[in-house]
């Protein structure tokens, strides 16, 4: 057996040489431990190479006899050179056999249709480098010609056991070299001629020779640019056509989806919530669409971004349930009572309108000169209402009237209701338009 398969190696590719130098090209594995659970491969490449094994064997009582001796891990070191893998495989009863397993080596014809196929896919450069082989790479390179992977028959057994097929012992060895697969596709390259620090140096090899640029010596024509040079174009005044009138304004806010369907919604989700956030961002859009297709919108100045509190306001005041509302009190830290403060302070001048509710200023000198010469400039002295300054609010405790100055000199309106300062109307040029709003003495 072991002439004929010499014979063999020297027709057909078997051999230990590597593919054109003359070197050996060799890696050992030190012997695994015993195999646990039921699989001998998890890679994609392990189990083609077991499928390779089970489609070749005559012998299904062999392969089974492999599998129990490389469960056991009776396989010793494995060797792995180009065309050949062997081992010591140890039987039951402890007699050491020399197991060989051949597969055909590509010839240089293969390898290059394989590397030249490689280096025109980025994906494969990519996972080749890597140090990965991906299971495409067997299908690109069956269409290029080459089989990577071992076909029924291409795996060729012998032992020192005198089997004329797989027997137990070359089974083992092929069980074991799909758990080596696994650690390392690049056993496959090997087996197939060429080791792994080969095969990468000469995909470089050909990746930067594809890059390259013509060779040195060489001019190079340099392509002339396509179009019209830039300034060229703005010297004639035609850079680009007239744009297209600006679409009309919709009348009205789309319609957005309806969510009240047969399904039932998921723990926890609002649909009421989301139908309210829909229509509000509906209407929202359609109101900066005006905005922004109004005559002067591009001088208008830019406006402040709402904070989270001010939008739930804002939402609540939209139209939202009981239950919402709650749900946005909770969510903004107010009360109930707190959140429809907000809202009518919202009503009267939105986030302007919350911020003189919610927010107390100290003026600068400057600032609370201009108040008090507005305050001075609206009353006789006989009639002006005695008024009490903290920060920015003036209070009239008798009557329960307050006024307060906004940082853009403007004054609201605000009256004592239930205990509380409330919002009672929009914001007013004046100290005196602002406290007759709040005492009702001017209906605005």
């Amino acid at each position: 057996m072991t002439d004929m398969h010499a014979r063999e190696d020297g027709d057909h590719g078997f051999g230990d040489e590597a593919h054109q130098g003359g070197a050996p090209t060799e890696r050992t594995f030190a012997a695994l431990p015993p195999a646990q659970g039921r699989g001998f491969a998890t890679t994609w490449w392990g189990r083609a190479w077991l499928k390779a094994l089970e489609d070749t064997a005559l012998d299904l009582q062999q392969l089974k006899a492999g599998r129990r001796l490389a469960r056991a891990g009776s396989v010793g070191a494995v060797s792995v050179r180009s065309g050949r893998i062997t081992a010591v495989v140890q039987d039951r009863d402890r007699t050491a056999h020399r197991s060989d397993v051949m597969l055909q080596r590509l010839d240089e014809e293969e390898w290059d249709r394989l590397l030249d196929m490689a280096v025109e896919s980025a994906g494969h450069i990519a996972a080749l480098l890597d140090r990965d082989m991906p299971p495409h790479l067997v299908e690109d390179a069956a269409a290029a010609g080459v089989e990577l992977l071992p076909g029924i028959g291409d795996l060729e057994p012998e032992c020192d056991c005198g089997a004329w097929d797989h027997c137990g012992h070359t089974a083992a060895l092929c069980y074991q070299l799909a758990r080596l697969l696994d650690q390392d596709p690049f056993v496959l390259l090997l087996l197939r001629g060429r080791g792994e620090r080969e095969v990468l140096d000469e995909l470089q090899m050909r990746t930067a020779s594809r890059a390259a640029p013509v060779g040195a010596g060489d001019a190079v024509e340099p392509a002339a640019p396509a179009g019209v040079p830039a300034l060229e174009a703005y010297r004639t005044g035609d850079v680009l056509p007239a744009l297209p009138a600006p679409p009309p304004v919709p009348d009205a806010p789309g319609a957005p989806p309806a969510l009240d369907t047969d399904t039932e919604p998921a723990p926890g989700l609002d649909v009421s919530g989301l139908e309210l956030l829909a229509a509000r961002t509906a209407a929202a859009a359609h109101r900066l669409l005006a905005e922004a297709l109004a005559p002067g919108h591009e001088r208008q100045p830019v406006q402040a971004r709402p904070t989270v509190s001010q939008d739930a306001v804002r939402l609540a005041a939209a139209g939202a349930s009981k239950a919402q509302s709650a749900r946005l009190a909770a969510g903004t830290g107010r009360d109930p009572e707190g959140l429809q403060r907000a809202v009518r302070a919202w009503e009267w001048g939105g986030h302007a309108g919350i911020e003189a509710l919610e927010e107390s200023w100290s003026p600068d000198p400057a600032a609370l000169a201009r108040a008090r010469a507005a305050l001075d400039a609206e009353w006789d002295r006989a009639e002006r209402p005695e008024l009490a300054r903290s920060g920015n609010r003036w209070t009239d405790g008798e009557h329960g009237v307050q006024v307060r100055l906004a940082p853009n000199g403007r004054w609201w309106p605000y009256r004592k209701e239930r205990g509380r300062w409330e919002p009672c109307g929009p914001a007013a040029p004046d100290p005196a338009t602002a406290y007759a709003v709040a005492t009702g003495s001017e209906v605005r």
